[in-house]
């Protein structure tokens, strides 16, 4: 893949001092919310590593190449780049949590039924979008 080329060329050295680590923090924080969307399945982890990546890419490439060859990280950017899929176990996974979590939410801490709705509907749209990312094939030994 070619390499990304940093857009400082766009704007004056005054910039650059505070473009480079606005886009560490940036990366940074998303970096974090990716992890947590690990655990949590309402939290989108790949969008939020991709973006933790190409704010690396344009600040610090020596956080770039530790995401990238993160034991924990570096799996989904590498999935997401190659076009492979998710394991159908973590599929089922994840909409299994994603539903629980929305239910307990629903039914014991959100008292309006718009909002009951709202929560419904995301649930829906983000298991629409994990049943449509392909499954991916189990890897021979």
């Amino acid at each position: 893949r070619g390499k990304i080329p940093p857009f400082y060329g766009i704007i004056g050295r005054e910039m650059q001092i505070l473009v480079k680590p606005l886009l560490i923090f940036i990366g940074t924080l998303s970096l974090a919310v990716g992890f947590i969307g690990i655990f949590l399945p309402i939290i989108p982890t790949t969008p939020l590593l991709l973006l933790a990546s190409v704010c690396y890419a344009h600040s610090s490439k020596r956080f770039l190449t530790w995401l990238h060859n993160n034991r924990l990280f570096g799996k989904y950017i590498r999935d997401y780049r190659e076009g492979k899929g998710i394991p159908l176990k973590t599929k089922i996974f994840a909409i299994s949590l994603l539903w629980i979590s929305i239910i307990v939410s629903a039914w014991f801490f959100v008292p309006l039924w718009w909002a009951k709705l709202i929560l419904i509907l995301i649930a829906a749209g983000v298991t629409y979008h994990i049943v449509q990312i392909k499954p991916s094939r189990p890897t021979s030994p």
